[in-house]
C-alpha cells in the first residue's frame, strides 16, 4: 500500500513525498504538477495517452487540468516520488512572466531529462521535506528555486508571455460557466450528467463537446477534481472528521470516500491528515 511520508500545504499549493507502490486512476489537478523520482525503482506515468518514464534523470510535467494516471505495475517495487502541486496564482505572483502557467501548452513535453542543476535542487527539496519538520522559509525558498529552474528549462513561458491564463479567464461560453457553477453548488451530490446538462440548457452530448473544448477535461472528471480539492482542503484544516467530510461531499458511506481518495491521491484520507502540515491557511476559493 502506498504511503505519504511528508506533505506540506500552503498558498503555493502542495509538496509531497509519496512512497508509491500502487496505481492511480485517471485524474487531474488544478495545478502545475511536477513529478520527480526521489528514490526507489524506476516507474511510469500515463500522460496524453502514452507512458512516460520516471527515472533519476527524468521529470514528468503535467499541465493544469491535464488528465493523467500512475501506471505502477502490479508486484513492481515501490518508488518514492517528489510530487509538486503548484498553484498557478502563486507562480504568477512570484514572477509576472509566469502568468500563463495555467495554459494547456505551458509544459509542451510531458517528460523531460533533468539537468544536473535541477536534480540537485530536487534532492535539496526532498531533504528539506524529510529532515526539517517545521515548514518555513527554507522550504518555500527551496520550492521557489526548483520551480523557477523547471519552468525556465522546460516550459513555454517565453512564447506565452503576456497571455492571460485559463485560471484567470473563465470559459467564454455561458453554458459552460453555468455547468461549472452548478457542479460547484452540488458537490454534496453524486455527479449526474443529465442534471448538469439541464442546468446548462444543453443535451448531454452537447455539454460533453462544449465542456471538453472549453476546459480540456470532461465534466465528470472536472467534478471529481472539485470534490478532491475540497476534501484535501478540509482534511488539512482539521475542522471536520473523515465521516463528516464524506457526508458533506455526498458519499454514501465513509468507505466509499476513502476508496475515492486513495484512488486519486494514493493514500487514505486518514493518512493524509496525519502527515499534512500547513505552512499557513490557504485561501478557500475553489479552483477555476
Amino acid at each position: 500500500m502506498s504511503n505519504a511520508l511528508r506533505i506540506f500545504q500552503g498558498q503555493f499549493g502542495r509538496v509531497a513525498l509519496l512512497d508509491m507502490d500502487g496505481a492511480l486512476i485517471h485524474h487531474a489537478h488544478p495545478h502545475c504538477h511536477v513529478l520527480i523520482k526521489a528514490s526507489g525503482a524506476d516507474t511510469f506515468f500515463s500522460v496524453r495517452h502514452r507512458l512516460h518514464p520516471l527515472r533519476d534523470d527524468t521529470a514528468v510535467l503535467i499541465n493544469t487540468w491535464e488528465p493523467h494516471s500512475y501506471a505502477h505495475q502490479p508486484g513492481a517495487p515501490g518508488t518514492v516520488i517528489l510530487a509538486l502541486y503548484i498553484e498557478p496564482r502563486w507562480l504568477a505572483e512570484m514572477q509576472r512572466d509566469f502568468t500563463a502557467c495555467a495554459c494547456p501548452g505551458f509544459f509542451p513535453q510531458p517528460c523531460c531529462e533533468l539537468t544536473p542543476h535541477i536534480r540537485r535542487l530536487a534532492d535539496r527539496m526532498a531533504d528539506e521535506l524529510l529532515f526539517n519538520d517545521e515548514m518555513g522559509e527554507q522550504h518555500e525558498q527551496a520550492l521557489m528555486e526548483l520551480m523557477i529552474a523547471i519552468i525556465d528549462q522546460f516550459s513555454e513561458w517565453r512564447s506565452l508571455r503576456g497571455i492571460r491564463s485559463l485560471a484567470q479567464t473563465p470559459a467564454k461560453d455561458f453554458r459552460v460557466r453555468s455547468a461549472v457553477r452548478y457542479m460547484r453548488q452540488t458537490l454534496g451530490e453524486e455527479f449526474n450528467a443529465d442534471r448538469v446538462a439541464r442546468a446548462a440548457g444543453l443535451s448531454r452530448a452537447h455539454l460533453f463537446r462544449l465542456f471538453q473544448n472549453a476546459m480540456q477535461i470532461t465534466p465528470a472528471l472536472y467534478f471529481n477534481v472539485l470534490r478532491m480539492e475540497n476534501a484535501i482542503d478540509s482534511l488539512a484544516r482539521g475542522g471536520q472528521n473523515v465521516t463528516e467530510i464524506s457526508e458533506q461531499l455526498g458519499f454514501a458511506a465513509p468507505s466509499h470516500f476513502t476508496r475515492f481518495f486513495r484512488n486519486n491521491q494514493g493514500v487514505t484520507p486518514t493518512e493524509y491528515r496525519r502527515v499534512v502540515n500547513l505552512l499557513h491557511r490557504p485561501e478557500s476559493s475553489p479552483p477555476s
